[in-house]
């Protein structure tokens, strides 16, 4: 069975960035909106981002506590960020946001997994 983060602290920045995150995007600043615009995801959709989010960085804490929680949560964000990656390549949206925010997160999210999960 998976156990918890063997490197508890990557796990935890993921965690943290996550909630930043989704805090940025309950008013979104620029960046995010060309974003979310440039893949054409509407208006109306946005706060479900922002619950994905949220329950992402709560799956990652509480994680630390139940073994397998934030291993599985590790994975599901990245199925997060390689859906969004489609999303802009499906849109034909490759500009700065997606190759610095969604590729940027898809990397961080894997490296996590790697690292703090050692087979």
């Amino acid at each position: 069975m998976i156990d918890i983060p063997h490197i508890w602290w990557l796990t935890a920045l993921l965690a943290l960035v996550l909630f930043g995150d989704a805090v940025m995007s309950l008013r979104p600043p620029g960046f995010i909106q060309r974003c979310l615009e440039g893949v054409r995801l509407p208006r109306e959709w946005w706060w479900g981002l922002v619950v994905i989010k949220l329950l992402a960085a709560t799956g990652l804490v509480v994680g630390f506590k139940y073994p397998g929680v934030a291993f599985a949560t590790n994975v599901a964000v990245i199925g997060y960020f390689v859906c969004a990656a489609y999303a802009h390549y499906r849109a034909r949206f490759l500009k700065q946001e997606f190759w610095l925010n969604c590729l940027g997160m898809l990397a961080f999210s894997v490296s996590v997994l790697v690292v703090s999960y050692p087979i």
